[in-house]
């Protein structure tokens, strides 16, 4: 396979220590670059923990992640996870593509946090900040040790990726859906190559991630599609939609969600900066759209809900969407209201059983 180029080896392309605070504090070991990885620098971490607890607050569906990485060489200009890098005294633009850190022993930490008595087995989700399936993991193949000790724990999980790097550990996927639940999502908002590649240059092509889903689904695994984020005026006309949704249920996948864009703070000025290049005739239209903050207007999400509901209605993805308590505006009675930041399409999400009652197993949404 073309991955297993990419392999790390014994002190390759290590650089002297790079005077940063915040990745000190992380554990940094050594930075490396690598001709095969131009441009990007990896900064090799020991972690302390494996296992995030999401905020009791929050609106996701789940309570725990892992986060093998920290940045992203798929360079989304969208990102919600860029802020985070300004935590590490790095910058939320071209650092957070170029400045990838790696927990080299996330998954020896993984077990022994899954070992520890007080460990409940409660589902955990991966992908849900940076992509697991990134290209440095062709490098650091820190999945195979992650699934493997979820597996053995006997602890549900999820993935959801844009990488095709999936395809690898397939196998492994299906030997694990066979002791515990697993979900398996697809990120992929593009129809066109050319808008797909401007707005996220390290990402695979749409092609190849519908082709991604259909050896998910080939495999016997369950596998959703997240149309996220639709960008406005660039990737929500009736003919974009149409096209990418037909594609989407040839492939197979189990459901879809359509959630717009959002611009948080940090991600906000390095997507404006791009659209005042590329598409500056916008510009004015997304600041009325965006003008209180990192969502878009309710009567910009409610147009493009009217317009997403019947295409997926007609393609048999009417319920196909994982709804927080408040993952949607809250005022729709039926069943199929607009999808939130917090609602996963059908398979790609485990969901933990309900406080209370006892015996009960997660179950794949």
């Amino acid at each position: 396979m073309r991955w297993d180029s990419q392999a790390t080896t014994a002190d390759d392309g290590a650089l002297p220590g790079l005077e940063r605070p915040g990745l000190a504090r992380l554990g940094l070991v050594r930075s490396v670059r690598t001709p095969e990885f131009a441009g990007v620098t990896f900064h090799e971490v020991l972690a302390k923990s494996a296992l995030s607890k999401v905020p009791a607050a929050s609106r996701m569906p789940f309570r725990w992640t892992i986060n093998p990485y920290r940045g992203c060489s798929h360079a989304c200009l969208y990102c919600f996870a860029r802020p985070t890098h300004e935590y590490l005294d790095l910058d939320a633009g071209a650092d957070f593509d170029s400045q990838v850190v790696v927990k080299t022993n996330v998954d020896q930490v993984l077990r022994a946090e899954l070992a520890r008595p007080s460990w409940r087995r409660e589902p955990v989700a991966l992908g849900t900040n940076t992509d697991p399936y990134q290209r440095a993991e062709g490098r650091y193949r820190l999945m195979p040790g992650i699934i493997t000790a979820l597996a053995d724990a006997r602890t549900p999980f999820s993935i959801l990726t844009k990488g095709t790097l999936l395809r690898r550990d397939l196998p492994l996927i299906a030997d694990a859906a066979d002791r515990v639940e697993v979900g398996l999502g697809v990120s992929l908002s593009f129809a066109d190559v050319e808008l797909q590649q401007s707005v996220e240059p390290g990402t695979p092509t749409p092609k190849a991630r519908l082709d991604l889903v259909r050896a998910i689904r080939a495999a016997g695994l369950p596998c959703g599609v997240m149309v996220a984020p639709v960008l406005p005026w660039l990737t929500d006309s009736t003919d974009h939609l149409t096209r990418l949704l037909d594609a989407i249920a040839h492939a197979g996948a189990t459901g879809v969600t359509v959630v717009p864009l959002r611009l948080k703070p940090g991600t906000r000025d390095w997507y404006l900066r791009w659209l005042a290049r590329e598409h500056p005739e916008r510009v004015a239209g997304y600041h009325r759209v965006f003008a209180r903050g990192a969502d878009a207007h309710d009567g910009y999400r409610d147009w493009l809900w009217q317009r997403v509901r019947p295409l997926l209605e007609e393609r048999g993805f009417a319920g196909s969407g994982h709804r927080a308590a408040s993952g949607a505006t809250g005022r729709y009675d039926d069943d199929l209201r607009p999808h939130g930041d917090a609602d996963y399409p059908a398979g790609s999400m485990v969901v933990a059983a309900p406080a209370g009652e006892p015996g009960s197993a997660a179950t794949l949404f």
